[in-house]
C-alpha cells in the first residue's frame, strides 16, 4: 500500500482523489492538504451569483471534506503546506496552529493558481492574506468564495455606485455584466485594444465589445492603469488617457501558477507552471502535478501549453490518479475549448486563433461562413451564426475554430476540439455527414460550407 498525499483540494485535487478511492478503494491511504476552509467552489459560476441569475451559492460546489472522507481520504482544512522536503519525501503543513509533518510515497501537487498582482499604485494585498485582501477597501480580487461573497455583501451599499472592472478577459466580461446587471454603472478598462483577444480573432472580439456597449457598459480599452487612489477607500482609477470616479475597482488581469513549493527542485515552463509529461509526471520520480499549477499538452500546436481551465484540471487530475495508483494512463492533450455567453450573445471556440497560429508558426488561413442557424422558413427563434475555421495551407489540419451566435452553438465546438485532436483536415469535414432537419439546422448547414469554401477537395 502507498501513501498518496495531494496538495490543494479544488477542481484536480478533488478529481484526483475521487479517482483513486472510487477505482482503487483501500488500496491506498489518500492523505490531502487544503489551506482553504471549502473545496469545488466553481469559479466560473462567480458572476452568475454576483449578478443575481442564480439563486444562490450552493450550486457552485459539488464535493465537501465530509464526501471526500467518507470516501476513505484523510482531509486537512485550513491547513496551509509550508514546505516540501523532497528528499525526505515529507510535507510539513500548519494543522490546527501547530506544524505537521505528513510523510509520502506518491505526492500529486494541485496547487493550482493566484491573481496577479499588477505593479499599480495603490494596488496590494494584506500582508499574510490567503484571501487576496486588499489594503485599501473595495479594491476586490475574485478568485474564491469569500471573495464573491465579500463583494455580493459589499453591493448592498448604496454608495457602490460605480464600478471599474481591470482586465477584459472571460472574467472581467463577466464581472462587467455581473455589476451592470446589479444596476451599477460599470467601466472595463484593459490596456489591450480589444476584448477576449486569447481566444478570439478581431472580428469576434468587435462583435462582443459592440454587445457590451449596447448594454451599457462603458468601454476603456488600450489604456494602461496607473494607479488606484483614494483615502482609504476606493475613490478613483487612473490610467494613461482617463481618470475614473468609481467606488469600487475589481482586478482581473488573469491568475499565475502557484508554484512556490517546487522551491526550485521541479522543472517549470515559461511562466513559471511545473512541467509535465502526458502522465501528468513532473520531473521528479513520484511527484505529479495537476490543473492550473502545471502544464498542459497543446494539441494545436504539438507542444507543451499553459491552459488554465477548470476542464483540464478535472482531467488532468484523473490522469494522474490512475498513474499515482501504478496503473499507466496518458492525457489525450487538450486544445483548450472553451464558450463565454453575455447579455444573450454566445461565443465559442477550441484551438488557435488565426493570429495564434502565424505566431506558432504555421502557414494558416481561415475560412468563414455566416447564415441562420435554421432555414429562412423558421420564423422564430432563428439566428445568425458567424463561424471562422482556421487551417494550414500546406497540410490542411484542422487548426482552431470560433463560432458566434444568439443560437446556443456550443456544442459544435465539440466537433471541433476532437477535429484537432485526432488531426482531420478542412477537406473531410466538408464531406461530414451532419445531419438536417429544420427544426435544429439547415440542408447547407454553415460548418459544411465554411469547409467547402476552402476549396481543394477536387486536388
Amino acid at each position: 500500500m502507498s501513501k498518496i498525499v495531494v496538495v490543494g483540494t479544488n477542481h484536480a485535487g478533488t478529481m484526483a482523489i475521487k479517482t483513486m478511492l472510487n477505482n482503487y478503494g483501500d488500496k491506498n491511504e489518500v492523505v490531502t492538504f487544503d489551506q482553504n476552509s471549502n473545496i469545488s467552489f466553481l469559479g466560473c459560476g462567480m458572476a452568475l451569483w454576483i449578478g443575481e441569475q442564480i439563486d444562490g451559492p450552493e450550486g457552485l460546489f459539488y464535493s465537501d471534506k465530509e464526501q471526500l472522507e467518507a470516501m476513505g481520504a484523510k482531509v486537512y482544512m485550513n491547513s496551509p503546506v509550508l514546505k516540501i522536503d523532497y528528499d525526505k519525501k515529507e510535507v510539513k503543513a500548519l494543522v490546527d496552529g501547530k506544524e505537521h509533518i505528513e510523510s509520502y510515497d506518491k505526492l500529486i501537487l494541485a496547487t493550482g493558481s493566484q491573481p496577479i498582482i499588477p505593479p499599480v499604485k495603490g494596488v496590494e494585498l494584506q500582508e499574510g492574506s490567503r484571501e487576496f485582501k486588499a489594503t485599501l477597501e473595495n479594491l476586490q480580487f475574485v478568485k474564491l468564495y469569500q471573495n464573491a461573497e465579500e463583494v455580493i455583501e459589499k453591493l448592498h451599499n448604496p454608495d457602490i455606485r460605480r464600478v471599474a472592472v481591470v482586465g477584459a478577459g472571460y472574467i472581467g466580461v463577466e464581472l462587467a455584466e455581473a455589476f451592470q446587471r446589479k444596476g451599477k454603472e460599470v467601466v472595463l478598462v484593459d490596456i489591450a485594444d480589444t476584448c477576449m483577444g486569447g481566444y478570439y480573432d478581431r472580428e469576434f472580439t468587435d462583435l462582443m465589445s459592440r454587445n457590451l456597449e449596447e448594454n451599457g457598459i462603458q468601454l476603456a480599452f488600450g489604456q494602461a492603469v496607473q494607479a488606484v487612489e483614494g483615502q482609504g477607500k476606493v475613490e478613483r482609477l487612473v490610467t494613461d488617457k482617463e481618470t475614473f470616479d468609481v467606488d469600487m475597482v475589481l482586478m482581473a488581469v488573469g491568475f499565475r501558477p502557484n508554484t512556490a513549493l517546487g522551491d526550485g527542485r521541479l522543472e517549470t515552463f515559461r511562466n513559471g507552471a511545473w512541467v509535465v509529461n502526458k502522465k501528468q509526471e513532473t520531473s521528479m520520480k513520484d511527484v505529479y502535478a495537476i490543473g492550473d499549477c502545471a502544464t498542459v499538452y497543446d494539441n494545436a500546436r504539438d507542444d507543451n501549453n499553459y491552459i488554465a481551465l477548470a476542464s483540464n484540471a478535472v482531467r488532468t487530475g484523473i490522469v494522474a490518479a490512475h498513474n499515482a495508483c501504478g496503473y499507466d494512463v496518458e492525457s489525450a492533450g487538450v486544445q483548450g475549448s472553451n464558450g463565454i455567453s453575455i447579455f444573450g450573445l454566445n461565443m465559442v471556440s477550441t484551438g488557435l486563433t488565426l493570429e495564434k497560429a502565424k505566431q506558432a508558426g504555421f502557414d494558416a488561413v481561415e475560412t468563414s461562413y455566416k447564415d441562420l442557424q435554421k432555414p429562412g422558413f423558421i420564423k422564430h427563434n432563428n439566428y445568425e451564426v458567424t463561424i471562422k475555421i482556421v487551417y494550414d495551407k500546406n497540410s490542411r489540419l484542422i487548426l482552431g475554430c470560433q463560432m458566434v451566435s444568439r443560437e446556443d452553438i456550443s456544442m459544435g465546438i465539440h466537433m471541433f476540439s476532437l477535429a484537432i485532436q485526432e488531426k482531420v483536415t478542412i477537406d473531410k469535414l466538408a464531406l461530414l455527414d451532419l445531419f438536417f432537419l429544420p427544426h435544429f439546422n439547415q440542408p447547407y448547414n454553415y460548418i459544411t460550407m465554411a469547409a467547402l469554401a476552402a476549396g481543394n477537395l477536387a486536388q
